[in-house]
């Protein structure tokens, strides 16, 4: 004993002199400190010798207190204490964290005298209201963390040691009590306390994006800290800006903003208005600009700078935009006569001044003058490509009268045109000298056949000096719709008024235009066009082709009748001899059709190795680094760690160990769970990897689920999901529950915590220990020979008889959707064990979860059927939920609450069956007690307004944590219900 204190003692000046403390950080507030408290400490011990001690040491002239812990060389069983003072906490703090500076010893160093070394120790949590003072009680008292060390401190021979402090910090929380009591338990280890810090922290206020955000306690999860925008500064969108405080106590994820209003502008964390001659027309973050040309000084804050007089800005302009002035008239505005009768070009230059801007367009009028009068030309004269709008000088003009005078007027306009009278406009007069010929006025068909058209036409009048009129005469097949628009005409020079047309299609129109032709020799501006159709074939040799088809078909189809009533007789005669064949096959060869047995019960070999080598893959130790402690088992503690072997890529795996001194009883027992895991491959069952058994240290090595069991990731992430993501969980455990139900193989144990979720947020199902096999038949049962049952996931039937089924997975199943839609909460919260059975053999069941979609419900009800036979099978949930799945809108209706089914608790009232009589005998009866001064403050004070009390409420009057607001309105929406004793009591 006296060399284990000097080495300690050694140890500890060592450490405090090279290593020292760590500073604490602004933002965290400290509760408790080892060091600080000095000779203060007052911690318990259990028992009071021979386990932890306070060791003392000076260094720099002060006394430094730590405690430490070295059995290891003890016979008998290690069961050490060390209680911490009490530890108040304030109400608004929900979750804090432990820092702990610790020494553990390489168990090697002790040699092989002590089989029971251990190099973990346990951290422990107990709350309570009030200080027990020294009422030490182990009971009270439940276990935070398994606590292991990165690294252990080894000998480096002559009684030196290679020191290794670690340190870790571990979150505790939720909080509900006014204080609280940690402890360590150590089980045999030699273990060292350098330091232990207790602390919560906090966001600190701060400035971002023009919004202010106030200090926040950080809490387990990320809490969102809504901002309030600077003066003169307004919100981006609806909500006002965000920002979420994490459990480390720094800002994060901001959302939204706080823009300086139009006018102002973000000066530091300050919108400023805007000086003289400078403008900001929109809530932006955009500093203050400079008036742009052309318009006048502005004053404080302005908005936008006006045009000076005679400027104008487009109305798609922005404010940012210079004010311009309009376009001056185009230039050198002449015509040019085409070949063409009638027709004319108009030509001119763009404005001298275009006023600074480029979207200059120009418009013509036409007007025709007679007499001194002037009228516009009207809609039969033709300009081309078009009247207005133009964006080239130019433009044709057809359709003009011989010997009109004509007068062309061009305007240039720019975007601002429109704001001012004045116009920029040239003009010019033209008379045309041109004879036009006779125009026609219609065509007609004379005659026609399958290949010819006879075509005349009518002209407006006779040809002046007898000259007789030539004709232009083009035609085309006119295309069918979907095929190209090919224009090809052949065109035809006539000397008459008449034509015939041969060699034409039968049955096909065809497009034909006609034109008379000037003494030039020119097309005249006028012309007729129209459509004829050829004859098609004549009209008997189609009927008695109609008639040959139509017999033909009534002969066939006879036939085919004919030929498929004697099919269905033939048929009918044969089924009679096959069904009579397979009926005597099934009674005289049972065998045949039996279901064939898919998995094999690794207890009935005699040599649980056989078994687990027939199933599993054997890994050399090598090949496993250990990493860190994750938890501890039923046979011992669980790590994290890494699996490389030669030609594979290193993978991470959870690396399941057998503790020390296990009895062969424990040894079969563990590797029997391998021999299970290591028949099944589902990507929804968790995968064998390999196992260690031809070494002193057994190991099950399996594959690495990050985000560890389902419920308490979906604690961690409360709300954080939508209704189609926990339907998709669910979904992939449904398929693993299937897969083992096909190979005739109960669970037994199926609960969200023996669910695992990995990164991509797949579920599988683990933890085979309880599980065992059917018999050779679907209906098969296991009978238990005795241990504890998991009542509250457990088959009615399964209870009282003992006796296990498919069906009774289907019901645990059913509990876990419950668990998934309420984010983890306990089943039948607080009930006992009696209490539930009795509940559910009276009929009464689990009720709909906030939120939970009312389809996703009625499969949780059709679970629990009490009678076994009229459950849905595994592969009838899969379907179900795939098509929830595939039809998102099928879960947007939400279940109510049906009091008729409805789990009924005494807690709707007080203790003599009468309504509560104050608020805080209600919060006191939910255990929300916590929450007596915060519906205080509120304005709270009657349980008329708790009955009023809606979900947004509850948070606003400052219940942040999700399963505390649970339930608080799981209660509300009990006691609005005076006709029943419901209650929905939540955890």
């Amino acid at each position: 004993m006296e060399y284990r204190r000097t080495q300690f003692h050694f140890l500890f000046l060592y450490l405090f002199v090279n290593n020292g403390f760590i500073g604490i950080q602004s933002k965290e507030h400290v509760l408790l400190d080892m060091k600080a408290a000095g000779s203060e400490l007052g911690w318990l011990t259990l028992p009071n010798e021979e386990g932890w001690e306070v060791v003392q040491t000076v260094v720099n002239g002060s006394l430094l207190y730590t405690y430490s812990v070295c059995n290891v060389a003890s016979d008998t069983e290690q069961n050490n204490w060390l209680r911490t003072t009490f530890i108040q906490r304030r109400p608004d703090i929900s979750r804090v964290s432990v820092e702990l500076r610790f020494i553990v010893r390489d168990c090697n160093s002790f040699g092989g005298s002590s089989p029971s070394c251990r190099e973990t120790f346990g951290l422990y949590l107990s709350e309570t209201d009030t200080d027990v003072g020294t009422n030490f009680r182990k009971s009270q008292f439940r276990k935070i963390a398994t606590v292991a060390p990165d690294e252990v401190t080894a000998n480096r021979g002559g009684g030196r040691a290679d020191l290794r402090v670690n340190i870790e910090t571990k979150s505790i929380g939720p909080l509900s009590r006014r204080g609280f009591y940690l402890a360590f338990q150590d089980l045999g280890g030699c273990v060292a306390l350098l330091g232990l810090r207790v602390f919560y922290t906090t966001c600190p206020a701060t400035m971002r994006s023009l919004a202010a955000f106030p200090e926040q306690v950080a809490s387990g999860v990320l809490a969102e800290v809504e901002g309030t925008c600077v003066k003169d500064a307004v919100v981006v969108g609806e909500a006002a800006p965000r920002m979420y405080c994490t459990a480390e106590g720094e800002w994060v994820v901001p959302v939204g903003q706080c823009l300086c209003r139009a006018g102002y502008q973000a000066v530091g964390d300050a919108c400023k208005a805007c000086e003289p001659g400078y403008y900001k027309s929109t809530d932006s973050s955009q500093p203050c600009e400079v008036c742009p040309e052309n318009t006048k000084r502005s004053g404080h804050g302005a908005l936008l700078c006006s045009c000076m007089e005679g400027f104008f800005r487009a109305s798609t302009d922005p404010n940012s935009a210079p004010c311009f002035s309009l376009p001056s008239p185009p230039q050198n505005l002449v015509y040019t006569t085409l070949l063409t009768a009638g027709s004319l070009q108009l030509t001119w230059r763009p404005p001298a001044d275009t006023g600074g801007r480029s979207d200059i367009t120009y418009s013509v009028v036409c007007e025709r003058c007679e007499g001194g009068l002037c009228s516009l030309c009207g809609g039969r004269v033709r300009f081309e490509p078009a009247q207005t709008a133009l964006k080239d000088p130019e433009v044709v003009v057809s359709e003009l009268e011989p010997h009109v005078n004509y007068t062309f007027t061009v305007e240039a306009q720019s975007g601002v045109s429109q704001f001012s009278r004045k116009r920029a406009t040239a003009s010019i007069t033209t008379v045309l000298h041109f004879t036009d010929g006779p125009r026609v006025l219609y065509l007609r068909v004379e005659d026609r056949t399958t290949s010819s058209l006879t075509l005349s036409w009518v002209v407006d009048h006779p040809v002046q000096n007898n000259n007789s009129p030539r004709y232009e005469l083009m035609y085309r097949k006119k295309e069918d719709p979907g095929e190209l628009d090919v224009t090809t005409y052949t065109v035809l020079v006539l000397e008459k008024n008449s034509v015939q047309i041969n060699d034409l299609l039968p049955g096909t129109k065809y497009v034909f235009r006609v034109h008379t032709l000037t003494a030039e020799g020119h097309p005249s501006s006028h012309n007729a066009e129209l459509e004829f159709e050829t004859l098609a074939l004549a009209e008997s040799q189609t009927q008695n082709s109609s008639m040959v088809v139509m017999g033909a078909i009534a002969g066939g189809g006879v036939m085919l009748l004919i030929v498929v009533v004697i099919l269905l007789l033939h048929k009918r005669r044969l089924n009679s001899h096959v069904r009579r064949r397979v009926d005597g096959d099934y009674f005289s060869c049972p065998e045949k059709l039996l279901p064939l047995k898919t998995y094999i019960d690794p207890h009935t070999y005699e040599d649980p190795c056989s078994a687990v080598l027939k199933f599993a893959s054997e890994i050399h130790p090598s090949h496993i680094t250990k990493q860190k402690v994750i938890g501890a088992g039923e046979f011992g503690e669980v790590y994290r760690g890494s699996l490389k072997i030669p030609g594979r890529c290193e993978v991470a795996v959870a690396i399941k160990t057998l503790k020390p001194g296990y009895t062969e009883k424990q040894r079969q027992d563990f590797l029997s769970e391998a021999s299970i895991m290591g028949q099944f491959s589902h990507k929804n069952i968790i995968r064998l990897e390999g196992v260690v058994t031809k070494f002193k240290d057994a190991m099950i090595i399996t594959e690495y689920m990050e985000n560890g069991a389902l419920d308490q990731y979906l604690r961690d992430h409360d709300g954080d999901f939508a209704s189609y993501q926990l339907v998709g969980m669910l979904n992939g455990i449904a398929a693993g529950m299937k897969y083992l139900s096909d190979m005739n193989y109960v669970h037994r144990d199926l609960a969200a915590r023996n669910v695992l979720v990995n990164g991509n947020l797949e579920c599988k199902v683990s933890d085979f220990g309880l599980s065992r096999v059917l018999e050779d038949y679907p209906e098969g049962t296991y009978t238990t020979t005795g241990g504890k049952i998991p009542i509250r996931w457990t088959a009615p039937e399964a209870i009282a008889y003992r006796k296990f089924t498919s069906a009774s997975d289907v019901w645990s199943f059913g509990i876990v959707m419950w668990e998934v839609m309420s984010y983890g909460e306990r089943p039948y919260w607080d009930m006992s064990n009696h209490e539930v059975m009795k509940s559910i053999n009276e009929g009464f069941r689990l009720p709909a979860p906030i939120g939970c979609p009312s389809a996703v419900n009625q499969l949780m009800l059709q679970c629990w059927t009490q009678d076994r036979s009229k459950r849905p099978r595994f592969v009838d949930i899969v379907n179900l939920l795939e098509k929830l799945l595939r039809n998102p809108e099928s879960l947007s209706a939400i279940a109510s609450i049906d009091p008729r089914v409805s789990i009924r608790l005494p807690s709707t009232s007080g203790s003599d069956g009468a309504p509560f009589r104050s608020v805080d005998e209600w919060l006191e009866s939910i255990k929300m007690a916590q929450y007596r001064e915060t519906f205080a403050l509120a304005g709270i004070k009657t349980m008329e307004q708790v009955l009023r009390l809606k979900m947004e409420d509850i948070k606003n009057i400052g219940v942040r944590l999700p399963g505390h607001q649970k339930r608080i309105a799981y209660s509300v929406l009990g006691l609005q219900d005076p006709t029943t004793t419901l209650d929905l009591f939540a955890v």
